[in-house]
């Protein structure tokens, strides 16, 4: 692009010397002289040239349109560009040659830049005023003003275009930066020269008045300009500043490096940083930039970073000066700046104390990302204390519970895992006579090995003391030969195994304090479901099963819920239960039908309640009624089986099976004089015949507290609710309740009818039970009739109705009417000979 410039230059001055073009009518004198005059006057217009900052570059701006109008007005116009360029070259090469610089290619590409201007402005002017125009007519005053504007244009465009190339900023802040700068100094000019001319050929005695006109009008300019500067490199500086809030050194030094390019529009900025290394600086080259790292070989600890600006302002050109400043933060010293400017001839004043304080500042970021770096450091230390065992490097109790918890979240719930509980059995012997050293010495061996062994997603930990933990998150499931082909495979053998295999290896001799020791290791093993107890109950019990290895010296021992006195679950069991009563998918209601014996007809449907536990899965009866009983859920709990149960109940008799639902009583609701009204209550909202409601009771719960019982059951009787007793033959006042109440129904208990083909005491209850029954005028169902065999010996005894898994099943609600139905349909095939000749 200089080449070009120049070129151009150079031939628009010989094309221009060549043309006959005619001043304007002004003096009387030669052309050479004027020629000369225009020389003189480019070349002090040029001299008295202002310089402002414009990113990292510079912008001359000159009387260069007060030249062009004299000169225009005492030359040819033709050879005003020539004369421009001499003038330019000749001022620009004597401001290098005092400066100390030999940039000549910028001083042709800056003298052309002007030339090109001057040929522009000539043209517009001699265009508009025309030749032998009178130097005051309005024609040739505005000829001169437009031509002016031209130079203007045309030199500002050639600087933007220039500076745009070479520095870090667009056309259009450049170009408004320069038009800013130089507007004012436009119009300065303009008048100036207009002013001039008009004094030169009218009142040349005015000319005296001139020099402090110029002088008033320079200080001007440069006052202007240098507030324009200061603002410039303030607003700079703030911005600067703003980004030196890094975290870290290298962040820091590198936000510092980039903002005293910017602000000082340095050719080289250099950071030494003396304070002691972070753990975390940076000693490489940050991505994306030009900052280079060096390492202070004299001063140890030191580092130092440099940056360069991309473009140098002024290529070759002599370096500006360097201002160095230390880097301090009360008496702390925390390193120095060192700053090359651009331009030698800007005021060093000024700078020196933008350096200063940009140094205090940095100093101050450096010393807080110093300490933020510490304090990271401190974090560090406090947090890996906090999860990690001092003395063996393990995890300990808080880290295992935290780290253990998320990992049995993050598993399905129903993935059986494994806490494994170790504790050294002679660990106290080894501290009392090697010392409490070699018991260290014992405890991170035993560490080590542990860490060996684990595998991936395992975690160890030290609990205190000689206890460390393992917990297992995946444990497959195995089967052996004693293993029950019925039976659900069971994770425990395995890990059993892991357990015996920690014992083996940690069990190995070790060289302690120059004694060679065998280590005796007691484990306690808990499996379980992820989701059905959390990590500290787990540990609990396994601390249980480790008292049960320690005390009788097995090694390794499984926990033993049965030996578990302080289990934690009937502790949440009442507020669990409260939760399952609000919700609708926790408390399932399962149906089992009875069956007529004969004809495999259905003649009932008990009502069986489990519970979907969340953490604990399916749950039995068994696991939960005894709370129940014994809490204040039991009314609610009551009305939610009934009310269900008469729900699924007025289903079937809408679907045409006309069989009554039975449903299990408790003792204290017999206890409860408002029973007889909320059952009937519950009757009326479901449209259930009374009729078709057996409520089961079972004896031990009918004999007691006779007077209130009786009465509650007598309410019952008048209603028609029909009542059955449960369990018969297992109670201890079977014949008095009888005597006492009517009953509809005697259930003789699964024990009797598991054991009757094989005993002639359960036969004979059974049979007492029947003729009990036909004497009372009471059916009789037996419970659990699991094969064919127990069917055909109740046949036998003479019992007309049973259920049990031979027949079906429990059922959701959703199946049971399909099942009825299914039943009732296939009675006819079902029927049992009881002669060998086939007759029924």
């Amino acid at each position: 692009m200089r080449g070009l410039v120049l070129a151009a230059a150079v031939l628009f001055a010989v094309v221009g010397a060549t043309l006959p073009l005619q001043r304007p009518d002004a003096l009387e004198h030669p052309s050479v002289v004027g020629v000369g005059v225009a020389v003189a006057l480019m070349l002090l217009a040029q001299l008295a040239r202002l310089r402002f900052r414009v990113g990292r570059g510079t912008v001359s701006i000159s009387w260069g349109e007060t030249a062009f109008i004299l000169g225009f007005a005492l030359a040819p116009p033709g050879w005003l560009p020539a004369a421009t360029l001499v003038g330019a070259v000749a001022a620009w090469l004597l401001i290098t040659w005092l400066n100390g610089q030999r940039a000549v290619g910028d001083v042709l590409h800056l003298a052309a830049s002007l030339s090109l201007g001057t040929f522009g402005a000539t043209a517009v002017a001699y265009a508009l005023a025309g030749p032998h125009a009178p130097v005051g007519s309005s024609r040739t005053q505005v000829g001169l003003i437009a031509g002016a504007a031209t130079y203007l244009i045309i030199t500002l465009g050639l600087a933007v275009l220039t500076l745009a190339l070479h520095r870090d900023a667009t056309p259009v802040q450049i170009a408004g930066r320069t038009l800013h700068a130089k507007l004012p100094m436009f119009v300065g000019n303009v008048l100036v020269g207009l002013s001039a001319l008009y004094a030169l050929t009218s009142e040349p005695l005015w000319l005296i008045a001139f020099p402090p006109v110029l002088w008033l009008l320079q200080r001007t300019y440069r006052y202007h300009l240098r507030a324009e500067e200061e603002r410039r490199v303030w607003e700079a500086f703030a911005r600067a500043t703003r980004t030196l809030g890094g975290s870290n050194e290298a962040a820091v030094v590198q936000a510092g490096l980039r903002g005293a390019l910017d602000v000082f529009g340095a050719r080289r900025v250099e950071i030494e940083v003396s304070l002691p290394p972070g753990p975390r600086h940076a000693v490489e080259q940050p991505a994306g930039s030009a900052m280079v790292v060096e390492v202070d070989a004299v001063r140890a600890g030191s580092r130092r970073y440099v940056d360069d600006a991309p473009q140098d302002p002024l290529p070759g050109a002599a370096p500006g000066p360097v201002i160095t400043r230390a880097m301090t933060v009360g008496d702390a010293t925390v390193g120095e700046i060192t700053v090359w400017l651009a331009e030698p001839t800007l005021p060093a004043a000024r700078d020196e104390l933008a350096v200063s304080a940009y140094a205090d500042a940095l100093a101050g970021a450096l010393h807080d990302a110093a300490a933020h770096e510490r304090l990271e450091v401190l974090d560090a230390r406090v947090a890996h204390l906090s999860v990690r065992d001092q003395l063996t490097g393990v995890a300990n109790r808080r880290a295992l519970l935290s780290d253990g918890e998320a990992l049995l979240r993050s598993q399905d719930r129903d993935q059986p895992v494994a806490v494994l509980l170790l504790d050294l059995d002679n660990f106290r012997e080894i501290n009392g006579t090697l010392g409490h050293r070699a018991g260290d010495d014992v405890l991170c061996t035993v560490a080590a090995r542990l860490a060996d062994l684990v595998r991936e997603h395992e975690l160890v930990a030290r609990l205190g003391d000689d206890e460390f933990a393992v917990l297992l998150p995946t444990v497959a499931t195995l089967t052996d030969s004693a293993t029950p082909l019925h039976d659900v495979p069971s994770p425990l053998p395995q890990a059993v195994r892991r357990a015996r295999e920690l014992v083996d290896v940690i069990g190995r001799p070790v060289d302690i304090g120059g004694v060679r020791l065998a280590l005796d290791v007691a484990v306690g093993v808990v499996v379980e479901k992820a989701g059905h107890a959390d990590l500290g109950e787990l540990i609990r019990r396994a601390s249980i099963a480790l008292e049960q290895a320690k005390e009788q010296r097995m090694g390794v021992a499984a926990y033993d819920s049965a030996r578990d006195a302080c289990s934690t679950d009937h502790l949440a069991l009442p507020a669990e239960l409260h939760e399952a009563l609000e919700v609708d998918d926790q408390l399932v209601l399962m149906l089992q039908p009875e069956v007529d014996l004969r004809s495999g007809a259905p003649t009932g449907v008990e009502a069986l309640i489990r519970w979907n536990h969340p953490r604990r899965g399916m749950l039995t009866p068994a696991s939960f009624v005894a709370t129940i009983e014994h809490g204040e859920l039991l009314a609610p709990f009551t009305r939610y089986v009934l009310d269900h149960a008469l729900e699924a109940a007025a289903e079937w008799a809408a679907a045409g099976i006309d069989v009554p639902v039975s449903v299990n009583v408790s003792a204290r609701s017999l206890l409860d004089a408002t029973f007889p009204a909320q059952v009937a209550d519950a009757l009326r909202r479901h449209r259930v015949a009374p009729a078709r409601l057996v409520l089961e009771i079972t004896e031990s719960m009918a004999v007691s507290d006779q007077g209130v019982v009786d009465e509650v059951l007598a309410a019952l009787r008048e209603l028609r609710v029909q009542i059955s007793v449960d369990d018969f033959g297992t109670g201890f006042s079977s014949l008095a309740f009888v005597t006492r109440v009517r009953v509809d129904e005697l259930k003789v208990d699964r024990s009797f009818v598991t054991e009757m083909t094989e005993s002639a005491a359960a036969a004979a209850v059974v049979r007492g039970a029947v003729e009990l029954g036909a004497r009372l005028g009471a059916r009789v169902v037996a419970e659990g009739v699991e094969t064919a065999d127990q069917r055909a010996a109740l046949l036998a005894l003479g019992c007309t109705a049973a259920q049990g898994y031979h027949f079906s099943r429990p059922l959701p609600i959703d199946r049971i009417v399909a099942a009825l139905l299914q039943l009732a349909a296939a009675a006819p095939a079902k029927i049992v000979p009881l002669r060998a000749d086939g007759a029924s």
